[in-house]
This record gives structure tokens, sequence and C-alpha cells, in this order.
């Protein structure tokens, strides 16, 4: 429910920050410091820098940038000043780039130094008042800029049902969603997890993940911020760095792909671990082996739960007994556990009639985090939720009778890779433009490092020679460097049904085992 006292999702977070405001908020893998206070002076800063130039709340602050603290403080100025944070994954080519600063119409766009030429034509293209630069070095012109505001902001009273995020989400089609997140949305996800995950102001967590996407800019930096809790922070994963910080922190947060690196280190081991309280694993599937090997190696239990960027996070395996399923405590490898407090989460059938235990159909959420709506596609926003409020979440699954969540595929074929979403439509729609391609096949295999990948089955038109290696390299041209299989194959035809549709499962089954034989991918 709305909270009449709390002016937005900052005003929430800031009130828990320390009653010592110059205790280290963050230490950086480069060895600098960064306190509560200059987080709160450094994002007010930024703040009336906006402001000065005429933003007004709810207009949109597109940024495509490189992970820094100064990065994260730009979305905290967003958020204190009412206006509405879009980031963009940092691997996106200009392309792309130039959809989504035309989808969101921002007033200002804010993108890393060397990119300034090419993304500041675009964002004046679209009608984007202001185009700043940010670098991980904590250059350009936005901190140049800032540094002459005042350090003070009064967060703006827009209220928790106000839009605060907009994240875009890859459709099947090709044409990206934006997701609406509101204040409400945010902060009702950040309080739940910091009850169920057992949140406190002594945790140390290890952020090595991007600040572009839900699970790094959400989950992690909203859990430790809403704790008072200290960060140690990595601009990117690296398992030494990983290692050397273990000792001293409580908390870290992963895809499969960091796990398995860090199952890959000699030096990895319970003794290490030994200060550890959580490890958690998210945005892709965790192979059991890896779930396993972590407990004989560590002795921890990672703990897997299941969102979207539509609805943050919605089910976990329990931190602690859990009464409303029987008290049960323990961490079940390939679940997601069990849905968060408030949230609801059904099983239905094609009709949106709610299973019974044991049968797999579509899973439905509904609760306090999930999305407003997609920008701008208001047909389709009413197309992904039933007559009764349910969102269709697009993803398959099954309870059993002790309450647990276990996800066993995807409806629309989505991959996800090291983390990543990969919709197989879009790298198809890349390869059936390539000179020579009839048609094509993307389909997503397991892969001991990215937990699912990307395999494309090419077929050839009559004559035509296709060279496999050339096929990725004129997608590299074209895709982000994620979107781009792990291995491309020509085959004659495609299996199909007697309907003429391309049976992806037959051909997952015959190339799932393509990289668990050979671990090296």
């Amino acid at each position: 429910m709305p909270e009449p006292d709390v002016r937005n999702l900052y005003a929430a977070l800031r009130a828990a920050f320390p009653a010592d405001l110059d205790r280290t908020a963050i230490e950086t893998d480069t060895g600098l410091h960064y306190t509560w206070r200059d987080l709160e002076r450094g994002s007010a800063m930024i703040a009336q820098e906006l402001l000065s130039r005429g933003l007004q709340p709810g207009e949109r602050v597109v940024a495509q940038v490189d992970k820094s603290v100064e990065a994260l403080m730009l979305y905290l100025a967003v958020l204190r000043a009412g206006l509405v944070y879009v980031p963009l994954n940092t691997a996106y080519p200009d392309a792309e780039v130039e959809y989504f600063v035309r989808d969101a119409e921002p007033a200002a766009v804010v993108c890393v130094p060397q990119r300034f030429g090419r993304i500041s034509a675009l964002a004046f293209a679209a009608g984007a008042r202001f185009v700043y630069t940010l670098g991980a070095d904590r250059s350009g012109t936005l901190l140049q800029r800032a540094a002459h505001r005042p350090d003070q902001h009064d967060p703006a009273p827009v209220g928790l049902d106000a839009l605060a995020s907009i994240i875009y989400t890859s459709g099947t089609t090709g044409r990206s969603k934006g997701a609406m997140l509101t204040h409400g949305n945010l902060l009702a996800n950040a309080r739940v997890l910091h009850g169920y995950w057992g949140w406190r102001p002594d945790d140390v967590l290890i952020h090595v993940l991007p600040i572009f996407h839900v699970h790094g800019l959400f989950v992690a930096v909203h859990g430790a911020l809403l704790s008072g809790s200290p960060m140690l922070w990595a601009a990117k994963f690296d398992p030494t760095t990983v290692l050397r910080w273990l000792p001293r922190a409580t908390v870290f947060m992963g895809v499969p792909t960091l796990y398995s690196r860090l199952l890959a280190e000699p030096e990895l081991t319970a003794q290490r671990c030994a200060s550890m309280r959580l490890f958690i694993s998210g945005s892709a599937p965790l192979l059991i082996d890896t779930f396993t090997q972590w407990q004989q190696r560590t002795g921890h239990t990672i703990l897997e739960r299941y969102g979207m960027s539509e609805t943050i996070m919605l089910t976990s395996n329990p931190y602690r007994p859990d009464p409303r399923f029987g008290h049960q405590d323990e961490r079940r490898g390939g679940t997601v556990g069990f849905p968060l407090p408030g949230v609801e989460v059904r099983i239905a059938d094609a009709h949106d009639q709610p299973l019974p235990v044991g049968e797999v159909g579509g899973v439905q959420v509904r609760g306090p985090s999930v999305f407003a709506g997609y920008w701008r596609m208001p047909d389709k926003t009413r197309a992904e939720f039933t007559a009764d409020g349910w969102f269709r979440t697009g993803d398959v699954g099954l309870f059993d009778t002790r309450g647990y969540l276990t996800l066993v595929g995807r409806s629309k074929d989505l991959i996800i890779s090291g983390g990543y979403n990969v919709y197989p439509a879009e790298v198809e729609g890349a390869i059936n433009e390539l000179p020579g391609v009839a048609e094509s096949a993307v389909i997503g295999v397991p892969h001991p490092d990215f937990g699912e990948v990307g395999v494309a089955l090419v077929v050839p038109r009559a004559g035509a020679p296709l060279d496999p290696e050339a096929i990725l390299a004129a997608l590299r041209q074209r895709l982000a460097n994620y979107k781009i299989p792990k291995r491309c194959a020509i085959v004659a035809e495609l299996p199909r049904n007697t309907m003429g549709k391309v049976q992806k499962n037959v051909l997952r089954q015959q190339w799932r085992d393509t990289f668990i034989a050979q671990p090296g991918g």
C-alpha cells in the first residue's frame, strides 16, 4: 500500500543508512573507499545538476555506462529527483541503443566518453535535450558539471506509485519491451527480501554483478542499502578478487557462471568461506552438479531464487525455516523454492485455470512487486495479464507436495545464458538475412559454465556454401556478444511436425550434450 510519509524509494533507502555517515559504504577493487556521506552528497549533486537543466518528475534518463560507484550515484540521483532510470546493457551496439532511445524518449542520456559522438547523434535525433558522459575512471561531463551543484537535495515527493525505472526485456518478435517498475514495486520487494534473507547491518556484500539489470541493481544494491550494509565492489567479476574478499564478507550474489568459475579455483575452500552466511544464485538455471560441488567444497548450500524484469523476485529457497510451508528449511537444488511473503504464484493451463499440485503449466503471479505494465504498449500489457489480474510469466513449472516450485521450461524458447536473456527469434532473424541462408533454428542447450548457451542450426540455400565461423563472425557485427551462439552447424533440414512447425524439442534433445561432454565449451 502507498505510504504517504515516504517521498520516494531513495528516501526509504536513505532512512536505513547508518547514523555514522562517515563509515565506509563501498570499497572498490581498486582500493577506493566511499562513505555513506559520499553516496548522499554525490547523488544530491547529480540530482541538482539534472534538475537545473529543467528535467521534470517522470522524464526519463537513459544510462549506458560502465559499472562504477559514480554510476550507482547516478541511479540514486535519478530516484531522488523523481525521474525515471533506464539502464542499458553496455554490450548493446549502436543499432540497439537507437531503438531504446527512440522508444524511451529520454530527456537526458548518459554514455561512456568514448561513445559520445555516435550516442549523442542518436539521442538528439530522438529528442533528448542533454547528453552527458561518465567514465569508470570518474571522468566525463556529468561529474564535471555536478561538481558545481549544491550537495543537498530533498527527495522529490512523487510517492510510491510513481514510475522509478524502465527495464527493457527483449521480446520474441525482436521488439524489446520496457517493463515499468514503480518506487513501490522496488521498495516492496527490497523489504521482503530484507526479512526473508536475514539482512543485517553487519553484513558485507560482495558485489560483482553488472548494474544494468534487476539482479545487480535492484536485488543486490537495494538489499545492502536497506540494511545499511557495506559493499565490496568490483567493476567486473574476477575469481581472484572474490577469493581475496571472501574472508571479509557475509553475502555473495552471482549467476551460475560465476559459481562454476570459482569452483575452478583451488583456493576455494570451506575455511576461506568461514565468515560467509549466504550464497545466492539466480538469473539462470543452476546445474545440479554445480550445486553439489559447491556444498562439498565450501560447506555452504547455494540459495536459488526466481524472478524476472517485470516482477523482480518472486520465489526463493528458504534462508531459515518458512512457517508457511511446514517450517521447511532445506534448500533444494533444481528448485526455486517457495513464493516470497506477499507474492502469489499459481500454475495454470492454457485457459488460465489453476492446476493441481504436480501438474505442469504456465507460471502466473501477482503481488506488490509486479510491474505496472509495458512502456507505451497497452495492448501488450493487457495480453500478458489474465482477466483476474495474474501476470503470465511465460515460464513453465510445477509445485511439488511440499510447496517447492520447479521450473521445467520456458515458453517462447527463451535462453538464459550467463544470466542474460537471449531470444532465439531475434538471433534467427539476423541469421536468416545473411546471404545463402534458407532458414535457421536457435536452441538453448546446457552448459557447465554459462548454465545455458545457444546453438544455431542453419539450412543453406541450394548450392550455397556456408561457413559456420563466418556466420558467427557476421552476427558479432550485429548483435551483443552474449546473444551470439556458442556453436553453429550447417544442417540439411530442420525437423518439423505435421503442421510444419520446427520441432525445437527434438533439436534440443539431439544437441543437449554438445558442451556437457566437453566442459571447456
